[in-house]
């Protein structure tokens, strides 16, 4: 039996849009022969939960000043229906997004709402949030930071603006952290080792040569002697909201 991830409409949707997150980002397709996807950590955190996409086209602009007017919101084509689901009310240049859904979980999982795993925008950041959503029956905003004052920051209608994350909230507390000599594991030294040596040394190939070997053997789940690990993960397959009920 799986995890319930709810979502209740509580105001209009329209111009908004949930979905699994993509593994794909603009930057990374634009890396030298999409180098950047040869990073499985990169890729899988992507594809980490589900994204909120921006309901419509606007812009912000921060005058540096504390207070709740100090941010200024342009909509070229308006708000439509989804007025006042974005504002400032924070005040520090904070843009707050009013999500159009109140989420629940089972129990026991929580929500970690942050901005979309590396993607990287201009003068503003995303603050990330852990609810309850297991119990509160409270909606929850999406924030992010504007950084430079007086420099416009731009969102595009369906770019992601909220990805939401579901894990254990008791997790983080049953962890117990411990330092411990690589010495003490002989099999994963000798494992470090080798692979720490044919890094470096297709490193030297790349700086020599502009050509390399990357063995992948992470990405593809092999030990450094090319043993096959059971269970590798190399992707997340997310499901897609079912029909409102």
């Amino acid at each position: 039996m799986g995890v319930k991830l709810r979502a209740f409409k509580v105001s209009s949707t329209e111009g908004w849009s949930i979905k699994p997150a993509s593994g794909k980002r603009d930057w990374m397709d634009a890396s030298r022969e999409k180098f950047a996807y040869r990073c499985l950590p990169l890729v899988m955190a992507n594809q980490s939960g589900w994204v909120l996409g921006c309901p419509l086209n606007f812009s912000a602009v921060w005058n540096g000043k504390d207070d709740m007017n100090a941010v200024t919101l342009n909509f070229p084509e308006g708000e439509g229906k989804v007025k006042g689901h974005i504002k400032s009310h924070f005040g520090q240049g904070i843009v707050t997004f009013s999500l159009p859904w109140l989420f629940r979980t089972d129990a026991g999982i929580g929500l970690w709402a942050r901005g979309p795993a590396n993607l990287v925008k201009d003068n503003v950041h995303a603050l990330d949030g852990i609810v309850e959503t297991d119990w509160a029956p409270y909606t929850f905003t999406m924030n992010w930071k504007i950084m430079r004052r007086n420099v416009e920051v731009y969102f595009k209608q369906g770019e992601p603006i909220c990805q939401i994350v579901p894990f254990p909230l008791a997790l983080l507390e049953t962890v117990e952290p411990e330092f411990a000599s690589i010495d003490s594991d002989p099999m994963l030294k000798q494992d470090f080792y080798t692979f720490t040596a044919m890094r470096s040394g297709n490193i030297d190939r790349l700086k020599a040569t502009g050509e390399s070997t990357w063995a992948m053997d992470y990405m593809k789940g092999h030990l450094p002697d090319g043993t096959p690990v059971e269970g590798h993960r190399k992707a997340f397959r997310l499901k897609e909201f079912g029909e409102e009920k």
